[in-house]
């Protein structure tokens, strides 16, 4: 299978400029940019294929360039947002370009990566509008799906400039780097296509540029792909611990993981049929979830946090939390009900202040029914001493209600 046919079968084709494309793709060696505004100091998972398309290119010898968009993150993207985004200062652009930068260098090493504040920061207003803004006709920019969704509702001359910055960076790129080939989202398309004009426009009609779109991604069930109840899935594990990260992929429905696993990892054809026929004939065994959430999670953040994840789901499912070190700890509870406490406290006044019982006589019921837990081990005791002494690495006591209702005392 060559590397178009892979990205159909794998469905990361949308729309492409030109149908001669496939050819180039599998015979040539070219310089392709993708870009995304810092938005945020972290990319999260809805940004993530985009970067897993840009690997699949370089792993078949095309040469990437990742665009941090320290300028246009100024102005932000109207496509096919409700309303406008917030402004961001250039102070926060350039803090949030640098921190999405490591996390792309990350997944794509041998990327060229730069900032388009370096040339976008030196262009005046009278240049931007002579030597740019009259290579565009204003008709053809509001015919663009990106800018008519927003015209209804409004739309500032900022915004609406975008695709005209935009449209800059691959005429800079195709100028200074031979870049002919630039890929996005579906929601990019308004944005590439204006770029290939731009550039017909100032070199040549017969310009050799190339514009490549995937599909946004989408869960079976219409709820948005990448959120949870507590927000977004970041890369940046101190936004999403890895623990989390990993229990996001773990989880993903039966009727989605097989169009996951073609999406978000690198395994064959062959691999993912199997998987695919595991799931049809033991689907209680979640192999298909298991080995995406392993893939990710290991292509993200590395075996060693891959490992520390499964560790921790490991002990989460049996109890036996008392061999976790302290990153693990941390990893696996942060999001959990929590207390903090100074000096020792009661098991029952911990529990009510918990929300594990709602009162002094359900907790002490629970305590003598043998239903709570604390550092792996059954307590009975009514009486018993929440203490940092006995604290696991004298900084956490870990109490389970049940089977599967976990909560954390942090001691001082």
């Amino acid at each position: 299978m060559n590397l178009y046919e892979d990205l159909k079968w794998r469905g990361l084709l949308y729309q492409q400029t030109d149908d001669d494309l496939s050819e180039k793709l599998n015979n040539e060696k070219l310089t392709f940019y993708l870009g995304a505004d810092p938005t945020a100091d972290s990319l999260h998972i809805g940004h993530l294929l985009a970067y897993l398309v840009a690997k699949r290119l370089e792993d078949y010898g095309h040469k990437p360039i990742l665009v941090i968009g320290g300028g246009t993150g100024l102005i932000g993207d109207p496509s096919f947002k409700n309303q406008e985004r917030k402004l961001l200062s250039i102070e926060e652009s350039l803090k949030n370009a640098e921190g999405i930068s490591k996390q792309a260098k990350h997944i794509l090493p041998e990327a060229i990566i730069v900032n388009n504040y370096d040339w976008l920061s030196s262009l005046n207003a009278i240049e931007f509008l002579r030597d740019i803004g009259k290579h565009f006709n204003v008709a053809y920019m509001m015919s663009k799906d990106s800018v008519k969704s927003r015209i209804e509702n409004g739309i500032s001359f900022t915004e609406f400039s975008y695709q005209i910055i935009q449209a800059w960076d691959f005429e800079h790129l195709y100028r200074n780097y031979n870049c002919i080939l630039q890929i996005g989202g579906q929601d990019q398309w308004g944005n590439i296509t204006a770029g290939m004009e731009l550039i017909r426009k100032i070199h040549s009609i017969e310009a050799k540029v190339y514009g490549i779109t995937f599909p946004l991604v989408t869960k079976a069930d219409g709820t948005k792909f990448g959120k949870t109840e507590s927000g977004a899935i970041w890369l940046d594990k101190n936004k999403t611990s890895v623990y989390e990260f990993y229990q996001y992929w773990i989880n993903t429905a039966d009727q989605d993981v097989i169009n996951r696993l073609k999406q978000f990892t690198f395994l064959s054809k062959l691999e993912i049929d199997k998987l695919e026929k595991s799931l049809q004939t033991e689907p209680e065994k979640r192999l298909a979830q298991k080995t995406l959430a392993e893939e990710i999670t290991k292509l993200v953040h590395g075996d060693n946090e891959l490992k520390k994840a499964i560790r921790v789901t490991d002990a989460l499912f049996s109890g036996e939390v008392s061999d976790l070190d302290l990153e693990e700890i941390a990893m696996g509870f942060s999001n959990l009900d929590s207390i903090e406490i100074a000096e020792t406290k009661s098991l029952i006044d911990c529990l009510i202040d918990l929300n594990l019982a709602s009162s002094k006589r359900q907790a002490r019921e629970l305590i003598s029914g043998n239903a709570i837990t604390i550092n792996g081990n059954k307590e009975s005791d009514t009486y018993y001493e929440i203490s940092k002494e006995k604290a696991l690495h004298n900084r956490y006591t870990i109490i389970r209600k049940g089977k599967k209702k976990y909560a954390v005392i942090k001691h001082k």
